[in-house]
This record gives C-alpha cells, structure tokens and sequence, in this order.
C-alpha cells in the first residue's frame, strides 16, 4: 500500500506537486462567479418567502372552531430532543379532549419535522417562520398561546402536507 502512494509522488511533475494547477483551477472558478449577478439580500428590508416544503418553527394551527390538537401526546413521544410538554385536559365539547398544557422548548427544538409527522389531526405543524430571538432562557419556551396560528397563515404548508401524504 506504501509502495504504490511512493510511485505515484514520484511520477508527479514539480507544478502538481507545488499544487499549481489546483490553484489555477481555484482562481479560474472565482473569477468566473465574479462577474455573475450578485444574489445578496438586503434582509431587514428584503425578506426570503419560503416555498412550502421549508421546515420553520414548529406551530399549533388554529382552525375558526377551536384548535385541532387533541393532546394524543404523539408529538412529545417522537421528539428526540424532548422539547415537547403536553398536559390533556377534558372537556364536554365534540373533542373531549384538547391541550391544557402545551410548551416547546425552543432552545431544544432541532427542527426535525417528526412531530409534524406524528401528529394524526395536522395539528402541530413546521411554520414558513424562521426569525426567532429572544434575550432570555425562559422566554424561548413558547406556551399554547404564542404556538396558535391561523389555518389561514399556514395554508401553503398544509396543502404541501397534503400532496406529500397522498404520494
């Protein structure tokens, strides 16, 4: 094995062993992208619009009876990162049972998308949000009422859930 990496340092030219022809090849391709159209985006002002496949920040979707969740806990027992807390609660309504407790722990959360996939009423699902800052530790564990959306504010997302799930 030694023998055959020795044989082939020595049948390299002196410009492949100082790497030349590597660095011209990097130069080439950098002068190359520079004369193309520059793709920055003044971001405050110009903001990036997500197609419906973007995983963002994890919301529960709000319908105009009520939420969906039914707090069937799916979500809190697939998460890896354990960032999920659900506490049922009843109720005498046609869905006995909805969330009295619901948090996310931001600081955990990894993005992954398993409690979108778990959650059997479209419920909890990966929102086109992607700005989340906060100064403080506490603040980044969103309860029930910073996580409700509108159904109307996630519409592209649902109808991509509802193509991928029909494939």
């Amino acid at each position: 094995m030694n023998n055959r990496k020795n044989t082939e340092v020595e049948r390299m030219s002196l410009a492949e062993k100082a790497y030349l022809p590597e660095i011209a090849r990097g130069l080439g391709l950098t002068l190359r992208r520079l004369f193309r159209p520059k793709m920055t985006r003044q971001y405050p002002e110009e903001r990036w619009q997500p197609l419906g496949s973007y995983r963002g920040r994890p919301v529960l979707v709000k319908d105009s009876d009520g939420e969906r969740c039914v707090a069937c806990g799916l979500c809190a027992r697939v998460c890896p990162a354990l960032a999920i807390e659900v506490q049922a609660g009843e109720t005498d309504k046609t869905k006995e049972r909805y969330p009295a407790k619901f948090e996310i722990n931001m600081l955990r959360c990894i993005y992954c998308g398993f409690c979108e996939e778990a959650c059997p009423e479209e419920a909890i699902v990966m929102s086109p949000n992607y700005v989340f800052t906060t100064r403080s530790r506490n603040k980044a564990i969103l309860d029930k009422e910073a996580l409700l959306t509108p159904a109307e504010e996630l519409k592209e997302r649902l109808e991509f859930l509802k193509q991928f799930k029909n494939q």
